[in-house]
């Protein structure tokens, strides 16, 4: 058996030359789509309207830069209307965190180095437990 997580909310993972954090900021909302992975789909698909998101820019930045919500979704995605499986949600823009939580700030930290964003480095989806998510506002707001 699998363990459970309690979740708090999710983080969600871009290269900042396809879409960036500056990108939501300007334009306040978005459709998030492009996930193919099965299991950040099956993630994708527990998200609900009203759910937290963190935002993390993948690429050479490798760091956590803000938050986001989850507006609308999941819903089939239109661009693959044969693949009954991918969805899309609507994410809106809520605030750029003080500072970036990079990945090896991650790694290090003993609270956070079993989250799913170490131990599936691939995975476009994951989960945020309330404990999890504590911790990363907390070293949002520390000076690195």
């Amino acid at each position: 058996m699998g363990r459970r997580v309690q979740v708090t909310g999710w983080l969600f993972k871009q290269e900042p030359s396809c879409y960036s954090f500056a990108d939501l900021e300007r334009y306040r909302a978005t459709i998030w789509d492009g996930v193919t992975n099965a299991l950040a789909l099956q993630n994708l698909r527990k998200v609900q309207p009203g759910d937290r998101v963190l935002f993390y820019h993948t690429g050479k930045e490798k760091a956590i830069v803000g938050e986001m919500r989850i507006l609308e979704g999941p819903a089939p995605d239109a661009s693959v209307p044969d693949d009954s499986k991918r969805v899309t949600v609507k994410v809106e823009f809520v605030r750029r965190w003080p500072r970036p939580v990079r990945l090896q700030e991650i790694k290090d930290d003993a609270q956070l180095r079993v989250w799913d964003l170490v131990r599936l480095p691939r995975l476009s989806v994951v989960p945020v437990s309330p404990a999890q998510w504590r911790r990363l506002d907390q070293l949002s707001q520390a000076t690195p």
